[in-house]
């Protein structure tokens, strides 16, 4: 089964688009094949639209409709594009992400979100079933309704002691750094996994870089290389009950938005701006990730490791794998090193076959897989709540058109995903095969 998945990040950068060919055999190893993947960028009109509506801005239900109907035209026709781009023209199934809009969070609890494109006119355009409206019914759960990447964290990370793939023993971290943080600490393949934002990836550092330059983004880490960590106002950042709280949690551009800098450092360091400022907000990012992925590991409740792994140090995170646009960024990954443990590896999705760029348009395509074959979209959490912290596991999305969908339900559990371009993922496809 070939799905076409579409995403836009809270830094709205581009449309991403990743095609896969999926393959369950009857082990319950998912095989997936990428095809391509690629980005097309938005009408600067349009982007500057998202981004004006973007909190803590005040908007009318007029934009709100009228961005719901233009950003579902665009992702349509980057769809229908990316058909012929990257898969050939063969799609069966279009899973789309949307642009989030808002991400409602009261506490420790989220209650709503809103992503906007309507799915009928992606339908419309591409003449394919379209998945979307993916965080909802987690949320309705009573799960967080993010990150929704630990499903495939869990499945393509976790350790099967007996398959000789190369994963360490202790935890693997997936790291996506986008416009927010987010982690998945993985132990062995079907053991629960915990995930969540960690707080400002490049949204605070982009924020400030075009204020500065006009450039999207601090290209190369050049501005946060020649500047000095401030740490008065460092210390200032750091002092939000968001990063204290426990995992699973959840946030976005509604706690860090344009005046979030301003307000944290008006009393410390209010003049602060220029490459200091680009590197001060770096360090931000990486000790929040660093802290949060070393503290959540250490509290992992004992009855989630196995007993073959309880002479080893199953708390301890041996790799970090790094994804998204922060992956580009040379010294914000310099900096995330030196508060790593030195035993720990870090290394780029792509080493492990995922490209970087595009581990969040590829992992829409296997939600929209999976919600296709009627199985849920999170991963087993700890105190038998879901990775999200959700009561239940819930099959993710609506479906547009409602019409019965022609693949079958899948009855058994789903174990590993292999990717098909990496030497584990080469074998052939078992009989019985699903596609």
């Amino acid at each position: 089964m070939i799905v076409l998945g579409l995403s836009s990040g809270t830094s709205v950068d581009a449309i991403d688009a990743a095609a896969a060919d999926f393959h369950l055999g009857p082990d319950g190893v998912l095989r997936m094949r990428p095809l391509g993947h690629t980005e097309y960028e938005w009408p600067a009109a349009l982007r500057e639209r998202i981004l004006k509506a973007l909190p803590p801005a005040a908007v009318d239900m007029g934009e709100v409709t009228q961005l719901d109907t233009l950003i579902g035209q665009e992702f349509g026709r980057a769809g229908r594009q990316a058909i012929d781009d990257v898969a050939g023209g063969d799609v069966d199934l279009v899973a789309s992400h949307g642009q989030t809009l808002y991400h409602w969070v009261v506490g420790a609890r989220a209650h709503g979100s809103l992503q906007l494109g309507n799915a009928a006119w992606i339908a419309e355009r591409t003449k394919r079933p379209v998945i979307s409206d993916f965080r909802v019914a987690d949320i309705a759960a009573g799960g967080q309704g993010a990150p929704l990447v630990s499903v495939l964290d869990a499945l393509w990370l976790g350790r099967d002691p007996q398959s000789p793939d190369g994963a360490p023993a202790g935890l693997s971290a997936a790291l996506n750094i986008g416009g927010i943080a987010n982690v998945t600490l993985v132990g062995e393949v079907e053991a629960p996994v915990t995930g969540w934002d960690t707080g400002p990836g490049n949204c605070l550092i982009d924020l400030t870089a075009r204020r500065l330059t006009g450039e999207p983004f601090d290209r190369d880490g050049a501005l946060g290389a020649a500047g000095t960590v401030d740490q008065a106002a460092l210390r200032a950042l750091l002092d939000d009950p968001y990063f204290a709280a426990k995992a699973p949690k959840s946030t976005g551009r509604e706690l860090f938005d344009a005046t979030y800098v301003p307000r944290k450092l008006a009393s410390v360091r209010p003049d602060l701006t220029g490459p200091d400022l680009v590197a001060t907000l770096t360090e931000l990012t990486a000790v929040t990730i660093a802290e949060g992925l070393l503290t959540v590991a250490q509290s992992i409740p004992a009855d989630r490791r196995s007993a073959s792994d309880a002479a080893e140090p199953q708390r301890e995170v041996r790799r970090v794998v790094v994804s998204g646009g922060g992956a580009h960024n040379p010294t914000l990954l310099a900096r995330l090193r030196a508060y790593l443990p030195r035993d720990c590896e870090l290394l780029t999705a792509d080493q492990l076959g995922m490209p970087i760029d595009a581990k969040e348009a590829y992992l829409f395509a296997l939600l929209g897989f999976l919600s296709a074959h009627g199985v849920a979209g999170t991963a087993k959490g700890v105190q038998r709540r879901r990775s999200t912290g959700a009561r239940r596991a819930a099959v993710l999305g609506s479906l547009t058109p409602p019409t019965p969908l022609v693949w079958p339900a899948f009855t058994g559990p789903i174990r590993r995903l292999v990717l098909a371009n990496t030497p584990f993922g080469l074998a052939p496809m078992p009989k019985g095969t699903h596609r």
